[in-house]
């Protein structure tokens, strides 16, 4: 049954060619050669032709594969199941493989894990089996996991590392290098040693590379360098990661209310952040929450719902605005052919500048200083844009309908709606950021409101008093 191509002992490169294919997708033969192994039950196939997989390559693997598919490839995998990929995939598939272990096998997969793989996985179980699988745990591992789950949700706390080397500031460098050498709890990888007090209080840093270059009777206190950006615990993680993204950092200390160290993040972390609010940032401005992929049907409806909701309460209020001109679009038929240019337009202009009003918020490229300059910006953008179009549109009303007036008219409401897009867009986001409201989430239904109303009223105003109708 074993394809040659899937040995373990291939080169990296040939392996991936195996797992993937030309356009970077699961390869279907590879899925099926899982899938045969996973019918016949044939466990020694799969440890031996999937252990060597990289946890996202895993990941990849596991959300090819159908529900029942991947609980029985977990089952045949047994200890040679790599659980770090659980954190590859996305929540809906990661609980549906949790849920059908019991809590004993959890806290085994946990042991293995870094604490904030472990804290990944935990964090989204129920109260009741978290406490029971932190009680299987050794006493020093609970504590570590219980610590980083009792921060807030999306903080930096608890999307640390609470493994790190950390030495006292008169040990030798010859001492810290025995000591790295000795410890078996060290973290896998590290960057950085830091220096703390008898109270765990962060003093300093020193990196590897200095540490190598360093005599070893030297004192670490003599080679350390103050600690460049702690984060706090209770930092949000999307600031904690453009911290350490701003600064070139390849990873930062952690630190509590009292300022003693507790954890690490590292750039693995930041990058793993910086998608999950990226993700998040696009999903809320298409209005789906935190929609996965893999949801049941019911659970897709459900987020959407409630948008959809509030979108046809504010169609309703521009079909509103559209009811106080039925008598001059009954005198004008080519009111109604014309005016959803007016508002799709205007629409499709917000959007854009809603978009990258939104994304400048979420990197901190807007502030008080500069928002005057970038609002001025989008209005003369909206301005330019407003007339061009105008002009087209305008020419295209006139020779479709052999009528001046009505170029002119539409003409005019288009580059009212351009620049009222374009002013919807970036003021929107900022008022909204300005109270402490998620722009991502609730800028698109007010810019699309504005359009739709502004595009709908100045059209048809227009009209009514050019031609003199309604």
């Amino acid at each position: 049954m074993a394809d040659p191509q899937l040995n373990s002992d291939a080169p990296e490169d040939g392996v991936r060619n195996a797992v993937y294919d030309e356009d970077g997708f699961v390869a279907p033969a590879f899925r099926e050669t899982v899938e045969a192994a996973i019918e016949a039950e044939d466990a020694e196939f799969l440890q031996q032709e999937i252990g060597h997989l990289h946890e996202s390559e895993l990941g990849d693997l596991l959300e090819s594969l159908d529900d029942g598919e991947r609980q029985s490839l977990v089952r045949l995998m047994g200890d040679q199941f790599d659980y770090t990929a659980l954190t590859e995939v996305d929540e809906a598939i990661r609980m549906s493989i949790v849920d059908a272990m019991p809590n004993a096998q959890i806290a085994e997969a946990v042991r293995e894990l870094d604490s904030d793989d472990a804290v990944y996985i935990l964090e989204d179980l129920d109260e009741a089996d978290r406490k029971d699988i932190l009680e299987r745990l050794p006493f020093r591992e609970r504590i570590r996991l219980r610590r980083s789950l009792e921060y807030p949700e999306e903080s930096a706390g608890r999307r640390m590392q609470t493994e790190f080397v950390a030495v006292p500031p008169y040990w030798t460098v010859g001492q810290t290098i025995d000591y790295m050498r000795e410890d078996e709890d060290l973290p896998v990888s590290f960057a950085q040693i830091f220096v703390i007090d008898p109270a765990f209080k962060l003093l300093g840093a020193v990196d590897l590379d200095r540490i190598l270059r360093a005599k070893r009777p030297e004192k670490i206190e003599d080679i350390m360098h103050e600690t460049r950006h702690a984060i706090p615990a209770e930092m949000d993680q999307e600031e904690a990661a453009q911290i350490i993204e701003q600064y070139d950092l390849l990873s930062a200390a952690v630190v509590d209310e009292s300022e003693r160290l507790v954890g690490v993040l590292t750039i693995d972390d930041v990058l793993d952040i910086l998608q999950q609010e990226a993700d998040e940032d696009i999903k809320r401005l298409g209005g789906v929450g935190d929609e996965e992929i893999s949801d049941t049907v019911f659970t897709a409806a459900r987020l959407r719902f409630s948008w959809l909701l509030i979108n046809l309460v504010t169609a309703i209020l521009a079909s509103l605005v559209i009811g106080l001109f039925d008598a001059t679009i009954e005198q004008m038929v080519a009111l109604a052919v014309l005016m959803p240019i007016v508002a799709s337009m205007g629409g499709n202009a917000g959007t854009q500048t809603m978009t990258v009003t939104v994304r400048a918020l979420a990197a901190r490229d807007i502030d008080l200083y500069n928002a005057g300059r970038v609002i001025r910006r989008e209005t003369l953008v909206g301005l330019l844009n407003g007339v061009l179009f105008a002009v087209i549109i305008g020419l295209v009303a006139a020779f479709w309908f052999d009528n001046r007036g009505l170029g002119e008219v539409i003409a005019i409401a288009m580059i009212v709606n351009m620049l009222a897009a374009a002013l919807a867009g970036i003021l929107i986001p900022l008022v909204l950021d300005r109270f402490g409201i998620d722009p991502a989430i609730a800028s698109g239904t007010f810019v699309t409101t504005v359009t739709d109303v502004v595009g709908f009223f100045s059209f048809l105003g227009l009209a009514a008093l050019w031609f003199g109708i309604g």
